[in-house]
């Protein structure tokens, strides 16, 4: 499953599908016909981030859309992890199902009590689990336009993963880059552009290798530099977005691209523009 993981960021999900499905179901048979103990325990652990990864990628596939069937994935790794008394896997699924809300369904408010749910959850458990959390209360509260709960909630994730270390439960979710992708994301809500900037922007440049999350910096700074009436730097960022989703047709980028897109409308007329989003029109034609 690691090596799953391991691709998600790579490839597309669609090529990913198949594998895990079946690499869910073998966990699963085998938990059936394990006797209780140990061995079962791992057995259902494994299965529940098995089910959880299967509830990304089918989400992803689906540009976002297929809210129903990632929840039902999630449901099932929830159960699991409840039944197992196991807190960090528990605020895995909820924060996974919380992603739905926010950016799939725009329930901002639902969202956010999945968010604050998981962090309430991991709170004894996972630092790096409930700093997460946080990340996406704060961007839930952002697009509330609720801007000191967001600033309150950024400071408490920012405690949390300051405190995270090769031990915690949740320290293979969370990489370095996560606090500068959500607060850009945040500020870029809040319509503090040249904050959000700033941090989308330094974002950007350190992650390399993450295709589908660098692809999601990149369409969030294409946003905020088309609002802030900057043609040329809006293009140069659309085009890297693209090029960041060549090959992975990651959900969350695809999405935001799309939106600047929409938002590069009155300059439809300049050629660059109209370059740019036959460069988009052509991925999608390719996918």
């Amino acid at each position: 499953m690691g090596n799953l993981t391991g691709r998600y960021d790579t490839v597309p999900s669609a090529a990913l599908i198949a594998d895990a499905g079946q690499q869910l179901n073998q966990i699963a048979l085998l938990a059936d016909e394990a006797p209780a103990g140990r061995v079962q325990r791992e057995l259902r652990s494994l299965q529940a981030d098995a089910a959880t990864l299967m509830g990304q990628l089918v989400w992803d596939a689906s540009q976002r859309r297929d809210h129903e069937s990632a929840r039902a994935y999630y449901a099932q790794s929830l159960e699991l992890a409840r039944h197992l008394q196991d807190p960090a896997t528990e605020g895995h699924a909820l924060l996974r199902t919380c992603y739905i809300a926010l950016y799939g369904a725009n329930d901002h408010r639902q969202g956010l009590e999945l968010a604050l749910q998981a962090a309430r959850t991991t709170r004894k458990t996972s630092h790096a689990l409930s700093g997460l959390a946080l990340l996406h209360a704060a961007e839930a509260y952002a697009l509330l336009g609720e801007h000191s709960a967001c600033e309150r909630a950024l400071l408490g994730a920012e405690r949390h993963l300051e405190r995270s270390d090769g031990t915690d439960a949740g320290h293979e979710l969370f990489t370095p880059t996560h606090f500068g992708r959500l607060a850009g994301s945040c500020y870029l809500s809040l319509g503090n552009y040249d904050k959000a900037q700033q941090f989308l922007r330094d974002t950007a440049t350190r992650m390399a290798g993450r295709r589908k999350s660098r692809a999601i910096v990149l369409g969030n700074l294409a946003l905020t530099t088309i609002r802030q009436g900057d043609l040329d730097a809006a293009l140069a960022v659309f085009n890297e977005a693209v090029d960041e989703l060549q090959g992975t047709r990651g959900g969350g980028g695809m999405n935001l691209v799309f939106r600047a897109a929409r938002e590069l409308r009155p300059w439809r007329g300049e050629n660059a523009v109209q370059e740019a989003q036959d460069r988009l029109m052509a991925l999608m034609e390719a996918g």
